[in-house]
Order: structure tokens, then C-alpha cells, then sequence
């Protein structure tokens, strides 16, 4: 085996040293719980042509020792296993150790995932209501952010 020179063993070593360091990482995040994010609120914005607009306010929960900073926010709204809505938030926080945080996204409606719901809730049964998952991701930190899933049934008010 040849006689490694000063050039390849210092490479060798940062590769090393990235690799070691990268698990140090990976064992930070060992044993953390998701986020939890429940949709708090609706409520409606000015929209543009066939487009329906929303606001939603999300409450995000951190049942983690250390805080959550975020710098913007992503998601996906699916009703009924269709893709609805989308929005982007520019919003910069903290959720709290053990604690939670409001945070408004506003979101799209395309005038066609409208007509596919209203069809969808024409043709069917829904007694127990509408199941939605939304999904999405808080932007930031080290590793480039926090992403969450939350699933639940969107239930209507009953008819008089």
C-alpha cells in the first residue's frame, strides 16, 4: 500500500470527521416527538378570478424539550384524498419548549378542486364528515426544516 501524502490524509480525515459529526446530529434528533399542528381556524380573503382564497391559522404545538425556530412555512390542504388547497407563509418564529404558537398561512382554492368537491359531496354519503390531511413543512434551522402531517375529518354543521 503506498504512503498516503499530507493532501489525502487531511481529505481522508474532514471526511471522516463530516461522517462522525453527521451521526452526532442524527443522535440529537433520536427520541424527538413530531410537531403537532391542528387547524385553529378559517376564514376568508379577497380572492382572484375563479380562484377562492382562505386564511388558515394553524396552532403548532412542540412537545419537545428544546424550541422550534422556523423562518416560513409550506403546505398541501387534500379533501377526500384530492389535492384542495396550497399556501406559503413568510412568517418568522419560535414554538416554544413545551409550548405552542399561532401561525396564518394563506392558501389557494383553485375554481376546479372546488367543482371536484362539490361533486364528490353530491354523489356520496358523509355522515361522518370530510377527511382531510394536511401536510407541510416549517422552513429553517440546520437541517432545513420541520415537516408535519395531520390528519381529520372535516365535519359540516347539521341542517335544521
Amino acid at each position: 500500500m503506498p504512503p498516503l501524502d499530507a493532501g489525502r490524509s487531511v481529505r481522508l480525515l474532514c471526511i471522516f470527521l463530516c461522517i462522525v459529526m453527521s451521526f452526532g446530529g442524527c443522535a440529537g434528533f433520536m427520541g424527538q416527538e413530531p410537531l403537532r399542528v391542528n387547524v385553529a381556524g378559517v376564514a376568508p380573503l379577497e380572492g382572484e378570478g375563479l380562484e377562492m382564497r382562505l386564511n388558515l391559522k394553524l396552532r403548532v404545538q412542540n412537545p419537545n424539550d428544546s424550541p422550534v425556530e422556523y423562518d416560513g412555512m409550506s403546505l398541501e390542504l387534500e379533501l377526500n384524498g384530492e389535492p384542495f388547497a396550497s399556501g406559503v407563509s413568510d412568517q418568522r418564529g419560535v414554538v416554544p419548549r413545551f409550548g405552542e404558537t399561532l401561525i396564518e398561512v394563506p392558501v389557494t382554492v383553485p375554481a376546479f378542486a372546488v367543482v371536484r368537491q362539490a361533486f364528490a359531496f353530491g354523489n356520496s354519503e358523509h355522515a361522518g364528515g370530510f377527511p382531510y390531511t394536511l401536510r407541510g413543512r416549517l422552513g429553517g434551522g440546520m437541517i432545513g426544516g420541520t415537516r408535519f402531517v395531520h390528519e381529520g375529518t372535516l365535519s359540516l354543521p347539521a341542517a335544521p
